[in-house]
C-alpha cells in the first residue's frame, strides 16, 4: 500500500515537472514569435530607409513639401500624394462609419430573425474576401459612370462650393473615396459587431430594469460600453484605407496635383508606388522608397493614435 502511494506521488511529481517545462517552453515560444514579428518590422523599416537614404540626403524634409514629381529632371516631391492619401482615406471613413456602425447595431441586436442576420453577417464578411483589383474593375465600369453623372449634377448645382468646383472627368477623388468606403466597411462592421456583442448582458438588463427604453439602452449604455472597440475598428479601417493600392490606383486618376475639388483626379502614395516602381531607375527608385517610408510613418502615427484613443476611452 505504501509502495503504491509512493509511486503515485512520484508520477504526480513527474507530471507536474513536465507541465511546468511545457508551460515554460510555451512562454519562451510565444516570446520568440513576438520578437520575430518586431524584428521583421524593424528589418523592413531598415531596408526601406536604406533604399531611401540617397533621396533623403538629396531632398531632406523638403521632399514632404514639394509638389513636383518629374523623373526627367530628377525633381521629386510627395505633398500631393500625402494630401491624396489622407483625403481619400478620410472620405472613405466618412462614408463607411455610419453605414458600418449602423449595420453592426442591426446585426448585434434582435431587430431581424436569426436566419436573416446569419446571411447578412456572411455577406459582410464576403465583402472582405473580394480582391481589390475586382473592386477596381467594378469601379471603372459601374461606379465611375454613376459618380460622373452625379458629379455633373453636383458641379452644376453646387459648383460654388470648393469641393465641387471642377467638372468631373471620370476617375477622381470621389470614386476612390467611395471604393475605399466599400472596402473598409467589412472591417468596421465586423469589429464593431464583436464589440457590441461583448458588452455584458447585465448592463442591458440593468438599464431596462430601471425603465429605459430599448433605444435609450442602446445609445446610452451599449454603444458607450463598446466605444473603445468601435474606435479600434475605425482606426484599423483607416490604416487599411491609407495602404490600399490597386483599386485606388485604378480609380483616383493618378494626377500629381493638389485640388480641393472631390471631382478632380488626384493621387496617393500607394498608387504612386504601384504605377512607377516597375519602370523606375536611379534616384527615382530612392525617391519612391522615401515615399514608402513616409507612408509607413503615417500608418504608424495612425496606429499610435488609435492606441492612445482606446486607452483614454477605457479610463473614462
Amino acid at each position: 500500500m505504501t509502495t503504491n502511494f509512493q509511486n503515485l506521488q512520484s508520477a504526480i511529481k513527474q507530471r507536474s515537472e513536465l507541465d511546468r517545462s511545457l508551460d515554460q517552453g510555451f512562454i519562451w515560444l510565444t516570446r520568440i514569435f513576438a520578437l520575430a514579428i518586431a524584428g521583421t518590422l524593424l528589418w523592413i523599416t531598415l531596408q526601406v530607409a536604406m533604399g531611401a537614404w540617397p533621396a533623403i540626403q538629396e531632398f531632406g524634409l523638403g521632399f514632404l513639401a514639394k509638389t513636383t514629381w518629374n523623373p526627367v529632371n530628377s525633381e521629386y516631391g510627395v505633398l500631393p500624394q500625402i494630401y491624396g492619401t489622407l483625403v481619400s482615406s478620410f472620405l472613405g471613413l466618412l462614408l463607411a462609419i455610419p453605414i458600418g456602425v449602423g449595420t453592426a447595431i442591426l446585426l448585434s441586436e434582435n431587430f431581424l430573425p436569426s436566419q436573416v442576420r446569419l446571411v447578412l453577417v456572411f455577406l459582410v464578411e464576403l465583402l472582405a474576401a473580394i480582391p481589390s483589383v475586382v473592386y477596381g474593375v467594378w469601379g471603372i465600369f459601374v461606379l465611375v459612370p454613376i459618380l460622373t453623372n452625379l458629379g455633373k449634377w453636383l458641379h452644376s448645382s453646387f459648383g460654388w462650393i470648393p469641393f465641387f468646383s471642377t467638372p468631373p472627368t471620370g476617375p477622381g477623388m470621389l470614386p476612390a473615396g467611395v471604393i475605399l468606403a466599400i472596402m473598409t466597411l467589412p472591417i468596421i462592421t465586423a469589429i464593431s459587431r464583436d464589440a457590441l456583442i461583448s458588452v455584458p448582458p447585465s448592463l442591458r438588463q440593468a438599464s431596462l430594469g430601471l425603465g429605459a427604453t430599448r433605444w435609450e439602452t442602446l445609445f446610452q449604455v451599449i454603444i458607450p460600453a463598446a466605444f473603445s472597440g468601435i474606435v479600434s475598428a475605425v482606426m484599423l479601417a483607416l490604416g487599411r484605407a491609407m495602404g490600399e493600392t490597386m483599386a485606388v490606383t485604378m480609380l483616383i486618376g493618378n494626377s500629381n496635383n493638389i485640388n480641393i475639388s472631390l471631382l478632380a483626379p488626384s493621387n496617393t502614395i500607394s498608387s504612386l508606388l504601384a504605377s512607377q516602381f516597375s519602370e523606375a531607375s536611379g534616384l527615382q527608385i530612392s525617391a519612391l522608397m522615401y515615399a514608402a517610408l513616409v507612408l509607413f510613418f503615417l500608418t504608424l502615427v495612425v496606429n499610435i493614435l488609435a492606441e492612445f484613443i482606446v486607452l483614454r476611452v477605457k479610463r473614462l
